[in-house]
């Protein structure tokens, strides 16, 4: 076997990617099933919100998703803009994963030890600024 090459069959390659596809899709089924645009749904209210009654970094993400199940991509932006920018490098990294495990080599994913700090960092920059009570950044709660 030559290093950074998978002899496996492309089945058996794409067992893993098919399965993540498999979870997304039963995801979005049930937020379009359950639509979290409707009060009172079986969606709950975010913990965060209902006891001290602030928006938490991923409020607003199911009706986020909702709205991008739907190609409503202001609607998106304006329930969890950050959440939206999540969704499209998941997508992104997703895609690149999938293709090298189809061509057999290992994909060439971004690394390093500032990803999980800026991850943290633009999750509590996104949980602070949403939060201030003033104008302009009042319009970022859902």
């Amino acid at each position: 076997m030559v290093t950074g090459t998978d002899d496996r069959p492309l089945t058996r390659r794409l067992v893993a990617p098919g399965a993540v596809a498999a979870a997304a899709v039963a995801v979005c089924g049930f937020v379009v099933w359950a639509d979290p645009t409707t009060p009172g749904g079986v969606i709950p209210v975010c913990p965060t919100k209902a006891l001290f009654g602030i928006d938490c970094p991923g409020c607003g993400s199911t009706r986020m998703l909702y709205a991008l199940l739907h190609l409503d991509v202001p609607a998106a932006l304006r329930f969890n803009a950050v959440g939206v920018a999540a969704v499209v490098l998941a997508v992104a990294g997703y895609t690149v994963w999938t293709w090298g495990r189809a061509r057999g080599r290992p994909a060439r994913m971004l690394r390093g030890r500032w990803l999980p700090i800026t991850a943290l960092a633009v999750t509590v920059v996104w949980f602070v600024v949403r939060n201030i009570p003033v104008a302009p950044f009042t319009a970022l709660r859902v």
